[in-house]
């Protein structure tokens, strides 16, 4: 089809005349149709990167690549569940059968599934397309080794103990620490009582046997004497004796020692005599046993000279609700 040709009316000559194109017009349209070809391409281009026609064959084998990854980190995270399951039993059959039967105190669960706190330790891992995945697993991979470490640490100490399981049986307070064969020498337990000088009720923390001065005293378990003097205010002449494993027994209110601070005594060795030192209402013995530095009830550590009718006894004996001696 042939151009357009256009004419303008020039009125001296009174004639037509055939219009010329300005040379920069012509121009500025080639531009604007260059600009206009390029910006059309370059959205084109753009578009095309978004969709998998301009995929190069490095390009897919990243792909391949990066979903190989996000399998063996799923795979990876399946194991670790099975692996947390498996820390879990261990760590259930170490606090409720390992450390009960050693008498040891069990291990926090939040203990032992805490975190990192602090500085970001998987700051290097941000700013990826999978940084979410990866720093998940990364501190799952580290709450497990920190659980792993726990769980070693524990069974050491429990190999520890079952190798010195005859010195920890050894070492438990377990006997009375005065000669009370008919039961009736208990005039307080542990708990609350009330005070016989106050009136007022409050934490009496062991027992109180009744004993005439210089009733023999002895020691409930093997162990060193730590004390053997009057430096505790209100038990009066008193011993504490370290068995080791976290216990420790004190024995107040004493006319008389039969050892001294620093010497190893054997369960059922005399240790001293009853008295009524200190603040004391009358002759008996005050006797305490601490474990972990907690005071616990003595009532539950005498099974090595009485029987189970005999602890029934006792228990009732113990827990009647009357005033304390000291």
């Amino acid at each position: 089809m042939a151009k357009k040709v256009k004419y303008y009316f020039d009125t001296e000559s009174l004639a037509y005349r055939k219009i010329k194109p300005k040379l920069s017009k012509k121009i500025g349209f080639a531009a604007l149709f260059l600009l206009a070809s390029a910006l059309f391409g370059f959205l084109c281009f753009v578009a095309l990167l978004n969709t998998s026609l301009l995929d190069t064959p490095k390009d897919r084998l990243q792909a391949r690549e990066i979903e190989t990854m996000k399998l063996r980190y799923s795979i990876l995270n399946k194991k670790m569940d099975e692996i947390d399951e498996v820390l879990a039993d261990v760590a259930d059959r170490d606090n409720n059968v390992y450390r009960a039967y050693f008498n040891t105190s069990p291990i926090p669960n939040e203990q032992r599934k805490a975190g990192f706190g602090g500085v970001n330790r998987y700051k290097e891992l941000e700013g990826f397309n999978n940084s979410d995945l990866v720093i998940n697993t990364s501190k799952r991979v580290d709450v497990i080794s920190k659980e792993l470490a726990i769980q070693s640490k524990s069974l050491d100490e429990i190999l520890k103990l079952a190798k010195e399981k005859n010195k920890l049986l050894a070492a438990i307070p377990a006997i009375q620490p005065v000669k009370n064969e008919a039961l009736k020498r208990i005039a307080s337990g542990f708990g609350y009582r009330s005070d016989p000088f106050t009136k007022v009720r409050k934490m009496h923390e062991g027992m109180d046997f009744t004993a005439n001065i210089g009733t023999p005293v002895y020691a409930t378990g093997d162990g060193v004497v730590a004390a053997a003097d009057n430096s505790k205010s209100g038990y009066g002449n008193h011993i504490e004796i370290n068995h080791g494993f976290g216990y420790l027994t004190l024995y107040g209110h004493l006319s008389k020692y039969n050892c001294r601070a620093g010497q190893r005594v054997k369960r059922g060795d005399l240790i001293g005599y009853v008295g009524s030192t200190g603040r004391s209402e009358g002759p008996h013995l005050h006797y305490e046993v601490h474990k972990d530095g907690k005071v616990v009830n003595p009532i539950n550590f005498y099974y090595g000279n009485i029987s189970a009718a005999e602890y029934v006894v006792i228990s009732k004996m113990a827990n009647q609700e009357n005033q304390s001696l000291d």
